[in-house]
């Protein structure tokens, strides 16, 4: 009971100590609240973007999957699994196909 008397005759002494650590309990919650929404952001916006869908015109080569796409000004390039890069026209029509070691 002592320790509750002297604490309280010394927040009478002082009343901005109250204050202050309010203040500061509460800007150690909001650093910590923005902390973990950060996180939350990278880990949203970083986390693996799926592959956009190819045009209707391309049509990939029998069983080939495509694992990249990449899409330029005149032609689409795609990646498949087979470690194949197809180059299409704007049309859909295979352009090149070269084997990648």
């Amino acid at each position: 009971m002592a320790r509750d008397d002297r604490r309280a005759d010394e927040q009478a002494k002082v009343p901005e100590l109250a204050w202050l650590r309010r203040v500061v309990t509460g800007l150690a919650l909001a650093m910590g609240l923005g902390i973990v929404a950060l996180v939350a952001i990278l880990w949203l916006r970083l986390s693996q973007p799926p592959l956009p869908d190819l045009p209707a015109e391309i049509a990939l080569p029998a069983g080939a999957r495509a694992v990249a796409v990449t899409f330029a000004r005149d032609w689409t390039v795609v990646v498949t699994e087979a470690g194949e890069v197809l180059v299409y026209d704007r049309a859909g029509r295979l352009k090149d196909r070269t084997a990648v070691d």
